[in-house]
C-alpha cells in the first residue's frame, strides 16, 4: 500500500479505499516549555521533588548570605566612616573655630599689653593660626572638592592671610604707639568675627551634619537580611520535618549542618546589629552631642573674652547701631548668657563624675570671671584706666586669670567626652567587624551542606 509524502494532504477515503495515516508536521518545543515539562515530570516522583526542594533550599541559604553580606558591609562602611571620616573632619572643624577664636583672643590680649607683648601670648597666638592653617590643609585634602565643606574651607585659607596681615599691621602701629594700631585691631576683629568665624561654624555644621548621617546609615535596622534569614530557616525546618514524617529519621546530617550555620548567621545579625546601634547610638547621645555643647561653649568663651578685651581697646568708639551702649561690651553680655546656658546644659548631659565635674568647674569660673569684669568695668567707668587694664590682663586677681580657668575646664571635659564618642563609636564598628564575609562563608556551608543532604536521601533510591 503507498501512503503519500510527508507533509502532503491526505486522500479522501474511497470506497472500498483504506484510510492513510494522517503525518502533522513536526514542531520544534521551547527551550523553556521543555524545561517546565521535565519540571513536572519529575515533580511526580519523590526522587525529583527531592531534587526542586534542595534546589530551593540552597538557592534560599544563598540569598540569606548575599542580602546580609551586601546589607552589612554597607553599615560596616558607614560606622567605618563614623570612626575614621566624619567624626574627626567635625572634630577637626570644631579646632579650626576654636583656634581662630583663641587667636582673635590672644590677638587682643597681646594688643592690651603694650609695644612689648609677652612672648607667652605672642606665641599661643602662632600656634593657634599654625594650627588652624594645618587643619585647614588636611581638611581640604579628605574634603570631596564639590561639597560645601570644601568651599568653606578655600574661603578660610583666602581670608586667614587677611586677617593675619590685619593683626601684624595692628601691632606694627601699636609699638610705635600709634592710635592707627587700635582700628587695624578693630578691622581685624570684624574681619574674624563677620566671615572667618561663621565660615568656620558653617564647616562645622556641615562635618557634623554629616556625621549624624553616617551615623544613621550605620544604625538602620537590616530588615531583607532578617527577612530572607527567617524565610530560608523556616524553609530548612519546613524540610526537615517532612522528611522525618516520610522517612520515620530524626536526623538528616546535611540539612541541620545547613540549619545550623543559618541559625547562626540570624544570631550573629540580630545580635551584632543590636550592640552596634546601641553603642553608636550612645557614641552620639553621650559624646557627640555632649561635645557639640562643649565646643560651643568654648567658643562662646573666647569670643567673650576677645570682646572683653576689646571694650578697652576701643575705648567706646564702638556702639550699638542706637548709640547708646558700647558694642564690645554688649556682645560680651551676650556671649556670657549663651555659655552660661550651655554649661548648664553640658552638666545634664554629663553622666559620670569624670565628665561633670571639669563642668562644674567651668561653671564656678564664668562666676568668679564675672564678677571680676563688673568690678573692671567701674574702676573704668570712673576713668581709672590703668588699673581697670590691670584687673582685665593682670597676672594675679584678674579676669583673663578666671577665662584661662574657664578655657582649661572646658579642654578636659572635651578630652574625656572625646574618649567616651570614640570608645562607643569602636566598639559599634567592632561589634560589625568579620559580620559580612562571615554571614557569606556560612551561607556558601549551608547550601553545600543541603545539596549533600539532599543527595544523600537520594542515594536511597538508587
Amino acid at each position: 500500500m503507498t501512503y503519500p509524502p510527508s507533509g502532503t494532504a491526505p486522500r479522501e477515503p474511497g470506497p472500498g479505499r483504506p484510510s492513510a495515516p494522517v503525518t502533522v508536521p513536526a514542531q520544534r518545543r521551547g527551550v523553556g516549555a521543555e524545561a517546565a515539562a521535565r519540571l513536572r515530570a519529575a515533580a511526580t516522583t519523590e526522587p525529583g521533588r527531592l531534587q526542586i526542594y534542595g534546589a530551593v533550599l540552597a538557592l534560599l541559604v544563598v540569598v540569606f548570605g548575599a542580602v546580609t553580606y551586601l546589607e552589612i558591609a554597607a553599615r560596616a562602611s558607614s560606622a567605618d566612616d563614623v570612626v575614621t571620616r566624619s567624626q574627626p573632619l567635625s572634630a577637626d572643624a570644631a579646632s579650626i573655630y576654636r583656634s581662630l577664636a583663641d587667636a582673635d583672643t590672644m590677638a587682643a590680649s597681646g594688643f592690651l599689653a603694650g609695644a612689648q607683648e609677652p612672648s607667652e601670648v605672642l606665641a599661643r597666638y602662632d600656634a593657634d593660626i599654625e594650627e588652624a592653617s594645618r587643619l585647614l590643609v588636611d581638611a581640604a585634602a579628605s574634603t570631596d572638592p564639590a561639597t560645601a565643606s570644601h568651599k568653606e574651607i578655600t574661603t578660610l585659607s583666602r581670608l586667614l592671610p587677611v586677617y593675619t596681615g590685619l593683626v601684624e599691621r595692628a601691632r606694627a602701629n601699636n609699638r610705635q604707639g600709634l592710635p592707627l594700631g587700635g582700628a587695624y585691631l578693630r578691622y581685624a576683629n570684624q574681619k574674624m568675627t563677620g566671615e572667618l568665624l561663621p565660615a568656620a561654624e558653617r564647616l562645622y555644621t556641615a562635618e557634623t551634619g554629616r556625621l549624624a548621617t553616617d551615623s544613621a546609615d550605620a544604625r538602620r535596622f537590616p530588615f531583607l537580611s532578617l527577612g530572607a534569614g527567617i524565610v530560608a530557616l523556616g524553609a530548612l525546618v519546613w524540610m526537615q520535618r517532612r522528611n522525618y514524617r516520610r522517612t520515620n529519621r530524626v536526623f538528616n546530617h546535611g540539612l541541620l549542618a545547613a540549619t545550623a550555620a543559618a541559625t547562626v548567621v540570624l544570631l550573629w545579625l540580630a545580635v551584632g546589629h543590636t550592640v552596634a546601634r546601641a553603642e553608636l547610638r550612645g557614641a552620639m547621645a553621650h559624646g557627640q552631642e555632649s561635645l557639640d555643647v562643649l565646643n560651643k561653649a568654648r567658643i562662646n568663651s573666647l569670643k567673650a573674652r576677645a570682646n572683653e578685651n576689646l571694650t578697652l581697646v576701643a575705648r567706646g568708639a564702638v556702639l550699638t547701631p542706637d548709640g547708646t551702649r558700647d558694642q564690645y561690651e554688649t556682645d560680651y553680655g551676650t556671649g556670657m548668657k549663651e555659655l552660661g546656658a550651655q554649661l548648664e546644659e553640658a552638666r545634664e548631659l554629663a553622666d559620670d563624675a569624670r565628665g561633670s565635674k571639669p563642668v562644674k568647674d567651668a561653671i564656678d569660673g564664668v562666676s568668679t570671671w564675672q564678677d571680676r569684669h563688673r568690678k573692671a568695668r567701674t574702676t573704668d567707668d570712673r576713668g581709672d584706666y590703668d588699673s581697670a587694664l590691670q584687673q582685665v590682663i593682670g597676672p594675679e586677681g584678674s579676669t583673663g586669670e578666671s577665662f584661662e580657668r574657664v578655657d582649661d575646664a572646658l579642654e578636659r571635659a572635651l578630652a574625656h567626652e572625646q574618649d567616651e564618642f570614640d570608645t562607643a563609636a569602636q566598639d559599634g564598628r567592632g561589634a560589625l567587624g568579620g559580620l559580612p564575609f562571615g554571614a557569606a562563608a556560612l551561607a556558601v556551608l549551608g547550601a553545600v551542606a543541603v545539596i549533600v543532604g539532599v543527595n544523600r536521601r537520594l542515594s536511597e533510591y538508587r
